[in-house]
């Protein structure tokens, strides 16, 4: 099983930045496909941002386009995501994901908070 830990999280103010990290346990890291979803109180879970196995090909939530960039380190078996220019509408709790090579599997993180205050 891959165990996933979320760190970075916290109150920002708006216009300002974060970092969140997402450290896995699984050694074979490449072989997922890693992401980024938030929840909102109220609101659907939603896609944030997800990096390939290889980390060349990311894809992004329109909202947060511009804004937030993922970046994956497979030697640390850590995904990130730098969060700029943040709004209130971004405050929600993040959660990180792992899906299998073969889009069957998915693992999730225990989330962090990120508030944005305005």
């Amino acid at each position: 099983q891959v165990q996933l830990v979320e760190s970075g999280g916290g109150l920002v103010q708006a216009g300002g930045s974060l970092r969140l990290s997402c450290a896995a346990s699984e050694r074979t890291f490449t072989n997922y496909r890693m992401g980024w979803f938030r929840q909102a109180p109220g609101k659907e879970r939603e896609f944030v941002a997800a990096s390939a196995w290889t980390g060349g090909n990311t894809d992004y939530a329109d909202s947060v386009k511009g804004r937030f960039t993922i970046s994956r380190d497979n030697t640390k078996n850590t995904v990130y995501l730098r969060m700029t220019n943040l709004k209130s509408e971004d405050t929600a709790v993040y959660v990180c994901n792992a899906r299998s090579a073969g889009g069957t599997v998915d693992y999730w993180g225990q989330g962090t908070q990120v508030t944005v205050s305005s």
